[in-house]
């Protein structure tokens, strides 16, 4: 940052360079550039906002497909359990 004694031996410099009667116009172009590249910065801070705040779309998760029951290598047997007699 440039203390008040800087300014002052830079405004005389540029006084001293550009003349009295150029200075008022090259500050204000100076301004213009200025007040473009705050503008130019904050419009790229602000996509770059909207750019993370847009998250991306998440895949849907796949199920596999259920598995078909495996096939018996030989038809099993009737049952050894005992059949229940139905009581009367």
């Amino acid at each position: 940052m440039l203390s008040i004694p800087d300014m002052a031996i830079l405004g005389v410099l540029a006084l001293l360079v550009f003349g009295e009667k150029k200075l008022p116009g090259v500050m204000r172009q100076a301004g213009r550039v200025m007040r473009e590249v705050q503008n130019t910065s904050q419009s790229f801070l602000r996509e770059m906002d909207r750019a993370a705040d847009v998250s991306e779309p998440v895949p849907p998760i796949e199920m596999p497909a259920a598995a078909p029951e495996p096939e018996l290598p030989f038809e099993p047997a009737e049952s050894i359990e005992p059949e229940k007699e139905a009581e009367t």
